[in-house]
Order: C-alpha cells, then sequence, then structure tokens
C-alpha cells in the first residue's frame, strides 16, 4: 500500500527537505517521569510547539501547496473543530489564498478566535463535525472554491506523515508508535511513513470510547457513537474512505480509553512533563497508562497532538485533579449555632496544617434542629495522608464532620 501513495509522499518530501513553510521540526523526548509510572520509555513528539499548536499545518501547507494557481485564486474552504482550520488559515495568509472555515457550534472560543486572528473568514454552522462538513461542501459546489479535507485526502495523510519522519529521525530505536484517531488522517500517515521507514515498527491508534467508529471497524464491534468528550478533536463519527481503507491495512492495533483516563492523562502531562495538552493530545498516554502490560518494557512514541485547551476547562481539570487525589476536599461539619464554633474549628485545621479556601454556612435551608447548623468548608492539604490528619484532629475534638462528595 505504500507504493501506492509514493507520488503524494514524494512531493511532501520534497516541501519537508525545503523546510514546510516554517513548520516546526519539534522534539521528540524521553519523558522519565511518565516512564516510571508506565513501565515502559516514554518520548514524546511534542507537536503542540507548533505555531497553531498542533500538527495539523502538517497536512494543511501539503494539500495548499499542491494547488495551481487558478484554484488558489479560487481560494479554500475548511471544515474543522479548531486545529485544522488553523493549519489551513495561517498557511492560506502565507501563501495569499483567502480561507472559510466552518466550525461547528460550540467550538471552544480559544480556537474560533485563533482561527480569526490568522485571517480566516469563520462561519459557526452545525452541531457537529459531520454537519459543518456538509455546509463546507456545499459551499464548495455553489462557489467554485477549494475544498481542504482535514483527513480524507491523500497529501493531506502525507504532510501528517512527516510527524513520523521526524520521530524516528529522532527517535529510531522506537518499537512501537501510539497515534489517537478522529477522521485518520495522522493515524494514516504515520503508518505510512513510518513502515517505509522503519516495516517491523508497531502503530496503535487510539480512540475515545464514546466515539469508537473505527474502532468498531477495526474490531468488529457495534459499540455507540456520540456524546461529550474532553477529546473533541478526535470526536468525529465516521473516518474517511481513504483513512479507513489505509488503516485497516496498516495499523497493528486499535484501543479505546475513557473519560476519566484521558483526563487523568492530560493532568500527568501537566504535572509530570510540564507541557500543556488538549484532549485528543492526552489519549496516547491514556491508553499507555490503561492498557499497561500491552506496553510493559517497550520504547514506545506518543504524539502530543494539540494544545489549544479552552482556559476555563483547564482550570476545571486541575481543581479535579486536587479533589481525586484529596488535596483539596470539602468537608461538611455539625457545628451548635453558638459563638466562637467557627473560630475553633479554624483554628484546628490551622493547627493540622490545613489551609481554608471556602466557608458556607447552612442555617435556613435544613432539617437539622433549630440550634443546630452545619457548614461546608473548602480545604487544602499537602496530601491524602494530610488531609486524613486534618479530618481526625477535627472529629478528636468533638466535631461530627464528614467528607463530602466531590
Amino acid at each position: 500500500m505504500t507504493d501506492e501513495f509514493s507520488a503524494e509522499f514524494e512531493f511532501v518530501g520534497d516541501c519537508h527537505a525545503r523546510g514546510m513553510g516554517g513548520i516546526l521540526h519539534t522534539p521528540c523526548q524521553s519523558a522519565e517521569a511518565l516512564s516510571e509510572l508506565a513501565g515502559c520509555e516514554i518520548r514524546v513528539k511534542l507537536e503542540n510547539l507548533q505555531a497553531t499548536g498542533s500538527f495539523k499545518e502538517r497536512g494543511a501547507y501539503a494539500k495548499l501547496m499542491s494547488l495551481g494557481a487558478g484554484e488558489r485564486a479560487r481560494g479554500v474552504v475548511a471544515a474543522s473543530a479548531g486545529n485544522h482550520a488553523q493549519g489551513v488559515a495561517r498557511h492560506g495568509r502565507l501563501l495569499g489564498i483567502e480561507t472559510m472555515i466552518f466550525m461547528p457550534v460550540g467550538t471552544p472560543a480559544i480556537k474560533v478566535n485563533a482561527t480569526r486572528s490568522l485571517g480566516a473568514t469563520v462561519q459557526l454552522a452545525g452541531a457537529d463535525f459531520d454537519a459543518s462538513s456538509q455546509l463546507a461542501r456545499d459551499y464548495c459546489a455553489a462557489e467554485g472554491a477549494v475544498l481542504v479535507h482535514p483527513f480524507d485526502d491523500a497529501l493531506v495523510m502525507a504532510g501528517q506523515g512527516t510527524v513520523a519522519t521526524e520521530m524516528l529521525a529522532d527517535q529510531p530505536d522506537l518499537d512501537v508508535i501510539i497515534v489517537p484517531i478522529g477522521g485518520g488522517g495522522l493515524a494514516s500517515g504515520v503508518a505510512l511513513s513510518a513502515k517505509r521507514i522503519k516495516p517491523e515498527i508497531e502503530i496503535i491508534g487510539v480512540q475515545a470510547d464514546l466515539f469508537p467508529a473505527f474502532h468498531n471497524l477495526f474490531h468488529g464491534g457495534e459499540r455507540p457513537v456520540g456524546g461529550m468528550t474532553l477529546a473533541e478533536g478526535i470526536a468525529v463519527r465516521e473516518p474517511g474512505a481513504l483513512t479507513r481503507r489505509v488503516m485497516t491495512a496498516m495499523l497493528d492495533d486499535v484501543l479505546l480509553v475513557d473519560e476519566r483516563a484521558i483526563e487523568r492523562a492530560l493532568n500527568l502531562f501537566l504535572t509530570r512533563l510540564r507541557v500543556l495538552p488538549e484532549g485528543a493530545g492526552a489519549a496516547g498516554l491514556a491508553a499507555v497508562l490503561a492498557h499497561p502490560d500491552r506496553f510493559h518494557g517497550k520504547r514506545v512514541g506518543l504524539v502530543l497532538t494539540g494544545g489549544n485547551i479552552d482556559t476555563r476547562l483547564l482550570s476545571s481539570l486541575l481543581l479535579r485533579d486536587l479533589a481525586r487525589s484529596r488535596r483539596l476536599a470539602r468537608f461538611r461539619i455539625e457545628l451548635i449555632d453558638v459563638p466562637g464554633q467557627l473560630s475553633s474549628v479554624s483554628h484546628i485545621i490551622s493547627e493540622a496544617g490545613g489551609n481554608v479556601t471556602d466557608v458556607a454556612y447552612h442555617k435556613t435551608f435544613s432539617d437539622l434542629p433549630a440550634k443546630v447548623t452545619y457548614i461546608d468548608i473548602s480545604l487544602e492539604a499537602q496530601d491524602a495522608a494530610h488531609m486524613d490528619r486534618v479530618h481526625a484532629a477535627l472529629r478528636q475534638n468533638g466535631f461530627k464532620v464528614e467528607f463530602a462528595d466531590y
């Protein structure tokens, strides 16, 4: 199958040799802290360092560079949840090509604003990628513009495949590369490129379990597709016709990860590697952690595919991680409604080394006796054991206290 796309890969190879329009050869670095957790040697390709924060501009540039003067004059159109949009917009502007982007309603503002700032005209239309994609095709048919598909295009695949070319140049001893699958452009391109260089390497795809479209095809399953996922960059209901054929022939396995695994992986990238991924970008690490026996002792390459995450969502994820590790907790404490009770609670927590971050009284809306109330206190501790010591100190001083749900 690699020979079928030789012309596209040769064209993109020439573009890559000439600098790929300023697209970075991003580092593929060892991640010791993550390797210790996973029981394998993890090397991470930091595509979040690209100017647009994602690998997607590789495929966009490859497609735009292939267009003739007449096609460029008609302008280009794309449908995207954000990263492909920014790649098309950036390189369209650099090449003097007008760009129109259809983005689903509800796309994170950080991606919408970034796309507009790169000079594209943005249409927020369609409930999801599939709806936006149909609108983009309709616009091209009506206006004669050129569609730049985010994945189902041989040149786009070849452009994304330069990720693997660079990974194996920097880390030639890799045993396996794990890539997220949405529409399949990255997985197809990486598989075709990597196996041209190193035929024995394993290429493993990973999908969010809410969007297992290609996993169903690969393994013959019938899992439902759809829902709200942290990995919106790979929330695609159907892979492309071309990418489906390539992935079926070239991938060695396809794994699923749930939302909690993706969230944990994202937080580990932040806290252990000090890099910022988006949900889809953390899916590869989530797969390693969810299937430790599958990768034990191997040299595993991960593609941190993007770093364009909404800052409000990021704040929520960090706080949720603190709560799950019980460095942040909320106590519900029953009090006698007399002066000095809150002062006593605060003193005990302070003596135990805790830090109060929020206090809420509940007197009116309560079924407790009139002279009894309760408060919810949120506090920080060093770790779970320290939080337990603060809890024990309150109980030892006669307070009825329990952990509130979190």
